[in-house]
């Protein structure tokens, strides 16, 4: 069984969609095996992102994390990394499809790199990274 990690910003904790985003996670046949809500520390936060850290939209990003309530959560399952980021949505939630997290959940009055931050959910990208992440985020399972 594969596992991957699925962070709920604080856009999407804020606007009290954990529920109906969870049950999408579930839908496309993954299982939740470990919850928790937190905030975010400024280290977390730059340990997560060390790839992106030197960008430009870094700061924006990290303030963004570090600004309210984040549910990290593991799904486990079959090709859980493949399955968690088709249900999630393209980064950039305009090119999301219908039927995806940020597809179906987008703030439309965001534009710009404001809509690409605050995209309601963090996908592990690949299996490696999933790995590293929930290491990060949870110790050992």
């Amino acid at each position: 069984m594969e596992r991957t990690l699925i962070i709920l910003k604080p856009d999407a904790v804020k606007r009290g969609l954990e529920k109906d985003i969870v049950k999408r996670y579930e839908k496309a046949g993954l299982k939740q095996v470990a919850r928790k809500e937190l905030s975010a520390s400024v280290a977390l936060l730059r340990a997560h992102y060390s790839t992106h850290v030197d960008k430009p939209f870094y700061p924006n990003l990290e303030k963004f994390m570090a600004s309210g309530t984040v549910v990290a959560m593991v799904f486990e399952g079959k090709d859980a990394v493949a399955a968690g980021r088709k249900v999630t949505g393209a980064t950039k939630p305009a090119d999301a499809e219908k039927g995806t997290v940020r597809g179906d959940f987008r703030d439309a009055s965001l534009t710009g790199e404001d809509a690409i931050t605050k995209n309601m959910v963090h996908a592990s990208a690949t299996k490696e990274e999933a790995e590293k992440e929930i290491k990060l985020w949870f110790g050992k399972l």
